[in-house]
């Protein structure tokens, strides 16, 4: 027992020095690739045709379409527009009128955006008085008891007097205080009032920058002078950068009818792509015009159709008593949209993307590799020769052969 018991601490420290030996030899041992030249047909098209698809992917898609090679920015824009056009309208609900500018714009200025007016409804010589409500579920009634005085429903138009009155021979409602005679706008034309609108033009004038690249450019092309813009108009074929539109070809490159949309209205979308490429030419960057309709156009489901608003003209009469004439306009709005993107070639994202495509080229032999030990006739003869373990002794130095593993730590590359 006396001799058994020193051997304990040796064999303690033998077996931390081999955890030492372990420890040291998997921090600093060194792994270095070897070439395996394999004379394969199959494996060898398989490594560059994977080449040749990443070669095909960073110069076809990343460098000629998304042209990653590029710095980019975003446009930064202002828009001015002016309507021209006059209409004559002569029917049996209204008096002859001549209408110009002033009348059928409303507002005059607008942010990015113009109203036309097309069609409408007119209630003339309204006064603030007290009148029966427009029959509906919740104001036709019987008698007194059914109108509460005070209550105003905002769906209707005006403040419950507490009084039923006749509306008609067979029908009465409750009394309300408002401007009277009330509105009744199911009375629209089905034809558009103002058609001529279709011949309106508009100017559009629009200024673009680029702040990052400090380039500016307006859609008014450098040799154009006032001369060209009182006979030109804009058409895809014979003109595409003339900045004036007649209202219809807007309306018709849209894929919609003028009138049929001017009878309840619409809104038009004016689309301006100032997308560049600035490595080029700067003369080549020029706007490029397209239209759609913006708003929803179901062909079932079409509640609350089209785009309409109500405003009024206010008059004094000789005895100073406030009139007022109440238009429901409907008509089209024209909404221009300015969107663009200009690259120009920079250092930063091209090292950017070429370090990607570097990093795809190195997958390449992880694909062949696997391609080797997989689907190859001869796989086994491949695997035993791909990964080789280096043993070292103090008298001599031996190679094994191991079987690979399919982690990327030993697939080796292959040329």
């Amino acid at each position: 027992w006396m001799g058994s018991h020193p051997t304990q601490p040796v064999e303690a420290m033998s077996k931390s020095a081999g955890c030492c030996k372990r420890f040291l030899h998997y921090a600093f041992d060194y792994e270095t690739p070897k070439t395996l030249v394999i004379p394969s047909l199959g494996v060898g098209f398989v490594f560059r045709f994977t080449q040749f698809l990443v070669v095909m992917y960073v110069v076809g898609y990343v460098c000629v379409v998304q042209k990653a090679y590029q710095d980019t920015d975003t446009v930064i824009s202002t828009v001015t527009t002016k309507v021209k056009g006059f209409a004559f309208t002569n029917t049996s609900d209204t008096e002859p009128r001549f209408w110009d500018v002033a009348d059928y714009i409303i507002p005059p200025q607008g942010d990015h955006s113009f109203f036309v007016l097309t069609n409408m409804v007119v209630t003339p010589k309204q006064v603030q008085s007290r009148c029966p409500e427009l029959p509906s579920p919740s104001t036709i009634c019987v008698d007194d008891c059914n109108c509460v005085e005070g209550h105003s429903d905002p769906r209707g138009n005006g403040i419950q007097t507490g009084l039923c009155e006749n509306y008609s021979t067979t029908a009465r409602t409750c009394e309300v205080l408002s401007w009277c005679p009330l509105e009744i706008d199911t009375k629209l034309p089905e034809h558009a009032l103002l058609a001529a609108a279709e011949n309106f033009t508009v100017l559009i004038k629009n200024s673009i920058t680029y702040p990052k690249f400090n380039f500016h450019r307006r859609n008014i092309l450098p040799h154009v002078n006032s001369s060209y813009l009182k006979r030109c108009e804009f058409s895809r074929l014979t003109d595409p950068h003339c900045p004036i539109f007649r209202l219809k070809d807007i309306v018709s490159e849209a894929g919609e009818d003028f009138q049929d949309m001017a009878v309840k209205g619409g809104i038009l979308g004016i689309l301006i792509d100032w997308s560049c490429d600035l490595d080029w030419w700067a003369g080549e960057c020029l706007p490029k015009y397209s239209f759609r309709r913006l708003d929803n156009k179901h062909p079932v489901n079409n509640v609350a159709p089209g785009y309409n608003f109500r405003f009024a003209k206010y008059y004094k009469t000789a005895d100073g008593e406030e009139t007022r004439t109440l238009i429901k306009a409907y008509g089209i709005r024209f909404d221009v949209i300015v969107f663009g993107t200009a690259g120009r070639f920079s250092i930063v994202p091209t090292i950017v993307n070429l370090g990607a495509a570097l990093s795809f080229l190195s997958l390449v032999p992880v694909v062949a590799d696997w391609f080797l030990v997989t689907c190859s006739r001869k796989r086994d003869l491949y695997s035993r020769h791909k990964t080789t373990h280096l043993t070292e002794d103090a008298d001599s130095a031996s190679v094994r052969d191991f079987s690979p593993s399919l982690s990327l730590m030993n697939l080796i590359s292959t040329d």
